[in-house]
């Protein structure tokens, strides 16, 4: 049976993140990092079972929480997407410096956006997937949307997120709306796997459509039929989890040493 490794290392701005290292029974044939959501955190639905069922195919997968969330440090409402993509690289930094270097980024929601900001400074990596990501970062600002004037007249709003309230702060609308990631998709070279639901109701289909004209092979889609955009189904996350092994092993050193 796989097992787990609870692990720190240093973030941005001096905050520390917790993280999960998922172990693969046997040793990993290939290491992962999985950048959550929004506000998901690394125990969430997607970033906790499809790490769980990758180490059950022998792919290791470090998950952590942005700073302010579950075990980790600092305030949530500093954050931003450039420190999402900046924690991403810290992760990949930090399983590097302990001899598991990633060789795939996997991303659910606003993580799938930031793993296609940071690939191209990774080094090593090999593939990437996006699981349910939006094309453009500020897609996520329709979250709280109403609250978007009050933002501007404060500097900041409390809003609800379903998950409890958290601050929204302007400087973080503003930093989602100076992203762009035409170019770092367009020049990713590597392997990327595009996976969404069609009946995903809040980050749309035509943002994987998006993402996949961009991009250069190559390239591949998979539909997750049936799957809300949390993917709070076990069935959903194990499937998705067994069509990223076998993609990624097209891709990735599997017969490795660990």
């Amino acid at each position: 049976m796989p097992s787990f490794e609870s692990v720190s290392f240093p973030g941005v701005n001096g905050t520390t993140l917790a993280g999960t290292v998922d172990i693969p029974d046997g040793g990993a044939r290939a290491w992962a990092v999985f950048c959550h959501g929004f506000t998901l955190g690394k125990n969430s639905a997607a970033a906790s079972r499809i790490s769980k069922a990758l180490a059950g195919h022998g792919i290791g997968v470090l998950r952590y929480d942005a700073a302010g969330l579950g075990g980790s440090t600092g305030k949530w409402e500093d954050g931003s997407f450039s420190t999402k993509v900046a924690d991403v690289l810290s992760a990949c930094g930090f399983m590097a410096d302990t001899g598991r270097p990633a060789s795939l980024l996997i991303g659910h929601s606003l993580g799938g956006a930031a793993v296609l900001a940071a690939a191209s400074r990774v080094s090593g990596l090999d593939a990437v997937v996006t699981i349910a990501a939006p094309f453009r970062p500020s897609h996520v600002v329709h979250l709280f949307e109403s609250e978007l004037d009050r933002i501007a007249e404060q500097g900041s709003a409390s809003v609800d997120l379903g998950g409890g309230e958290l601050e929204i702060r302007r400087h973080l609308i503003e930093d989602l709306h100076s992203h762009n990631l035409t170019d770092s998709i367009r020049e990713l070279h590597l392997p990327l796997l595009v996976m969404h639901s069609p009946t995903d109701n809040t980050v749309g289909i035509e943002n994987a459509s998006e993402i996949f004209r961009t991009a250069r092979h190559p390239r591949n889609f998979i539909s997750l039929e049936g799957s809300d955009h949390l993917m709070v189904e076990r069935k959903q996350t194990t499937r998705a989890a067994a069509i990223i092994a076998a993609w990624a092993g097209t891709y990735l050193d599997l017969d490795g040493d660990s």
